[in-house]
């Protein structure tokens, strides 16, 4: 009877806790060691999931029964993340369904070595697995990583095949950040004159740009502007060799996924692989690391670089082939070449992300008239990039839901500060993650900051808490805390009226504490 009830047990909780970190698996884009992360993440980063994850090592020592016991904790844990998804809810894909077979496999196979092979009573044994589901899972990920290589790389050569059948010009963007608002700014100043496709909304790896072409690009097409994304050294140089750009853009480096590069110069390598083979390159010269690549690419006097056309873009050097330099009364200057081709309004745009835009279609064959002419429309503003509405009780709402970047967490405190309205101000955030070891300096700064800008910062989550409530209090800045973002937004509506705004400052998927 007792090991009826043990292999029921074991049976129930290794669903429950397979299930759970399968959709973490999903979340994290299915890479390899992405499971263990996140999981301690939960098990260390919250004190009651610490407590039960030591009393569910400790009573494995008191025998089976202590294993049963251990069962049952490892099934309720880690405390605080969803089983079905808050955010995010398990799609059953191809790719899913053969993680979750492969996984099962691995399961079976380790509860079957401790239990037949080692002795181990059934209750420890399935303990000691289900303890062990985020390593087993990542290392499901690790054995089909290059079958999923393998069925990519068949998508991405019949979408090269079809890229050098239509011919479009292909502009490739890359960057720490504001690639997305950059990719919206090149396609609407071409598409003025030209036929556009544009990789959909973050379609930025080798299969979301297969698949862009695959199923979007139609005959005719005559520029595609693929967005390009990368975690480390290799992937752009692999995405350049299936959709090789002929203008390639760089818009800044930065700390933004610190934590999986390791350092500024590897996420400088890792970019920089977008410019072998273009014609055209465009940088964002403001940024000392892509000035230095400005030089390394156009060569010395003594060994000049072949047929390449640097167009170097700054916010401050009105002599940089383009050039956005902001007013003190909310519109920038748009200078070509030196001369003046248009004046914006800054809040449309990041002035560095519009001087690589104009560039970039300027490579594209455009001239300083027809872009002007673009420029002088609206520009378009990429959904939870700064997108400004109204909420139902007349507040105005700044959602930068999907910035991640202490740059442009700046540039929205910005915003923040020149909204329509004299009420109050209020900054909704989990802070920003995967920064590295700069990421408690760079959220309690970012509230620091706050405090100019805002009466009230809304901390969300556990994540950056404490670094984000160090730097309020600081600074002086009203605080309040919520356990999730839909806490918060209710928090938001029963709070502010008419003549308020509300910044929410990026979100966070529930993988996060």
């Amino acid at each position: 009877m007792t090991g009826v009830l043990a292999l029921v047990l074991t049976a129930v909780v290794t669903a429950v806790t397979g299930y759970r970190w399968l959709r973490v698996a999903q979340v994290e884009h299915y890479l390899p060691g992405s499971v263990l992360l996140v999981a301690s993440r939960w098990w260390s980063g919250l004190l009651v999931n610490g407590v039960i994850a030591g009393v569910a090592v400790a009573v494995l020592v008191l025998g089976p029964v202590g294993g049963f016991v251990s069962l049952l904790l490892v099934g309720i844990g880690p405390f605080g993340l969803p089983l079905v998804g808050r955010t995010s809810k398990i799609r059953p894909t191809r790719r899913m369904r053969t993680l979750a077979i492969t996984w099962l496999v691995l399961q079976v196979a380790a509860v079957a070595f401790l239990t037949i092979g080692m002795g181990v009573p059934l209750s420890i044994s399935g303990a000691v697995t289900a303890m062990g589901v985020p390593a087993l899972i990542d290392l499901a990920l690790l054995l089909l990583q290059p079958i999923e290589n393998a069925v990519s790389a068949r998508w991405a050569k019949r979408a090269s095949q079809r890229l050098a059948e239509i011919d479009p010009t292909v502009v490739a963007i890359t960057g720490s950040y504001g690639k997305t608002t950059t990719k919206a700014l090149v396609a609407h100043l071409l598409s003025g004159s030209k036929s556009v496709l544009a990789s959909p909304a973050s379609w930025n790896n080798r299969a979301g740009l297969a698949r862009a072409v695959n199923e979007q690009l139609a005959p005719g097409t005559e520029v595609f502007v693929a967005e390009m994304g990368t975690y480390g050294p290799g992937e752009i140089r692999d995405m350049c060799r299936w959709f090789p750009p002929q203008v390639s853009v760089i818009t800044a480096i930065g700390p933004v996924h610190l934590e999986r590069f390791g350092s500024l110069e590897r996420t400088l390598t890792s970019k920089a692989e977008i410019v072998s083979g273009a014609s055209h390159v465009v940088l964002n010269v403001d940024d000392e690391r892509l000035a230095a690549l400005a030089h390394r690419v156009t060569g010395s006097q003594d060994a000049p670089a072949p047929e390449v056309t640097v167009w170097r873009c700054s916010a401050v050097d009105p002599g940089a082939d383009v050039a956005v330099i902001p007013g003190d009364d909310g519109s920038a200057q748009v200078r070509i070449h030196g001369a003046q081709a248009a004046e914006v309004a800054t809040k449309d745009a990041a002035p560095t992300n519009l001087a690589c835009a104009v560039a970039a279609a300027l490579a594209c064959g455009m001239n300083a008239r027809d872009v002007s002419g673009r420029l002088s429309q609206p520009l378009p503003v990429p959904d939870h990039r700064l997108s400004r509405s109204t909420g139902a009780k007349g507040f105005t709402i700044l959602d930068d839901t999907f910035n991640s970047n202490p740059a442009g967490a700046l540039r929205a405190l910005d915003a923040l500060h020149t909204a329509d309205g004299d009420g109050r101000r209020v900054v909704v955030t989990p802070g920003m993650v995967e920064l590295g070891p700069l990421q408690d300096e760079a959220n309690e700064a970012f509230a620091a900051a706050s405090s100019e800008v805002a009466s009230t910062l809304v901390v969300v989550g556990r994540t950056n808490r404490r670094a984000l409530l160090r730097g309020a209090k600081i600074a002086g800045l009203e605080t309040v805390t919520t356990h999730n973002r839909e806490a918060a937004v209710e928090w938001v509506k029963a709070t502010l009226g008419p003549g308020d705004t509300v910044l929410y400052e990026n979100d966070l998927p529930d993988t996060y504490p």
